[in-house]
């Protein structure tokens, strides 16, 4: 998106920027120091923004879905004690995603198909029936404008991508462009705190025992998992590509590197590793000679394994990767989650028949409480995630979301492997997201959307474009660019 004449004007913008960074700084700490940290964190942060703005094909679609889903995720966490601020972006949501799903009930059609439709929505239709089965009609309510939100989203990816005339317009990278600017925004907000040991926080119970990790900054935090999360995604989106620029494959690499590092996070390397190992894997895959993009250079194939390899020396991950997060619960390298996934048990065998079978009907996002959460045994509770999308979807939506989940997972990666009619296999950045992304399944709740469902929505529009598609003929090969140095 960016024009050639465009680029001295943005690379001036980007100079000021960090500058005032680095201001901000020094009337902060008084220290030369900590304003040149600054001033070069905010280089780096704008140079993502550049990044993003760069990639070929953006659209304003994509760019607008993936921007959204990443605002209403951070705020979560920034505007934790506002919820009014949150449902005003969900509000925004609904009414652009309302536009571009037009027209509804034709796109409904398609709705069953997506194996992300069934992962990230079933248990939301199915928490409702839950809800009016227990007379719990605040939760029903807020499930339904919850429902109506991410069901909007998927059926505005049906639309775009079904739409005559459209067939070129790939919303996957404006997506993923959206997802770095907001990587970008975070690390620019936290530029004051990027390199140091103590990092600045939101103001949680949670939050407090992390101050080692990368959140972002004041009035800009996002959980450094799901931070990661993204920026794996996103590396697997513009990595995986050989259409994309190499030193735009380079750039996303080189950030994957740091945001990994900073935020410390065990889920986004599992992810990242994931994504590396099936990359190599379908190079030597001899039948996958047209699989959409695949890069076979040697270069292309070591790049991840060099990123992990950063991450675990110069980032650090030697030390943090089996590193036990809590105090009071030491020799648990799952920082709490298996307590919670017990809680969930608990809660099921207790409840009457109709949240055994359509899910936990308590609160609208189905949150877990219990006594060993780290706060006072007097309260109050802390509201927790399942961080796991297994757990979370059976959680959400019973015995029948599970069951769910089990069949949007199977579908998910049936299309994320099968050909299409005309023998032609699906874009392998799809391919190698959908079945990296399995491995994180047991410590985090992504793969099932919700307001953190940024890595969700991006893997169905890649669903979308390839099961959509799958009866036309194959788009020609977009022009690779130059080899790597």
């Amino acid at each position: 998106m960016i024009t050639a004449r465009g680029r001295s004007a943005f690379v001036i913008v980007a100079v000021v920027v960090a500058l005032l960074a680095g201001v901000l700084e020094y009337t902060r700490t008084d220290s030369i120091g900590q304003s040149a940290a600054a001033f070069a964190a905010g280089l780096i942060a704008l140079a993502v923004a550049g990044l993003a703005l760069s990639l070929p094909g953006i659209t304003v679609p994509g760019l607008t879905l993936g921007g959204l889903f990443v605002v209403a995720g951070i705020l979560t966490w920034t505007a934790t004690k506002r919820p009014g601020i949150i449902w005003a972006v969900l509000a925004v949501e609904v009414v652009v995603f309302a536009v571009w799903a037009w027209p509804w009930l034709r796109s409904l059609r398609s709705l069953p198909r997506l194996g992300t439709a069934w992962l990230g929505l079933a248990y939301w239709f199915l928490g409702i029936a839950g809800a009016v089965l227990v007379a719990h009609w605040k939760v029903a309510g807020q499930r339904v404008a919850y429902a109506g939100v991410f069901t909007l989203a998927v059926l505005a990816l049906i639309a775009l991508n079904s739409t005559a005339g459209r067939r070129g317009r790939d919303l996957s990278v404006g997506m993923a462009s959206g997802i770095l600017l907001g990587v970008a925004a975070l690390l620019l907000a936290g530029s004051g705190s990027l390199f140091d040991a103590v990092r600045a926080i939101p103001d949680n119970a949670s939050a407090r025992m992390m101050t080692d990790r990368f959140w972002g900054g004041p009035g800009l935090f996002y959980h450094p998992n799901s931070l990661a999360g993204l920026m794996a995604v996103a590396g697997i989106r513009i990595g995986f590509d050989r259409a994309m620029a190499w030193w735009q494959r380079l750039g996303v690499a080189a950030l994957a590197a740091l945001v990994l590092s900073i935020c410390e996070s065990r889920t986004g390397f599992v992810f990242a590793t994931a994504a590396a190992v099936v990359h190599l894997g379908l190079v030597l895959w001899k039948r996958n000679e047209d699989l959409e993009g695949i890069d076979r250079r040697w270069v292309s194939v070591a790049t991840p394994f060099v990123v992990l390899a950063i991450v675990m020396t110069l980032g650090g991950g030697y030390g943090w990767v089996l590193k036990d997060r809590f105090a009071d619960n030491p020799n648990d390298v799952t920082s709490g989650r298996t307590d919670t996934w017990r809680q969930v048990w608990v809660d099921w065998k207790d409840a009457g028949w109709a949240e055994k079978a359509f899910g936990d009907a308590k609160t609208s996002r189905a949150v877990v409480e219990r006594i060993d959460d780290g706060n006072p045994v007097e309260g109050p509770r802390r509201q927790l995630n399942t961080d796991n999308a297994a757990v979370g979807a059976f959680r959400r939506g019973g015995v029948l979301g599970a069951a769910a989940f089990l069949l949007g997972l199977v579908l998910l990666l049936w299309h994320a492997v099968r050909r299409r009619p005309d023998g032609t296999l699906p874009a392998a950045w799809f391919t190698i997201g959908a079945l990296a992304v399995v491995p994180t399944i047991a410590t985090e709740d992504w793969l099932i959307g919700g307001t953190n469902g940024a890595i969700w929505l991006l893997l169905a529009a890649g669903e979308a474009r390839t099961l959509l598609h799958r009866d036309e003929p194959a788009e020609q090969p977009r022009q690779p660019e130059p080899a790597l140095p």
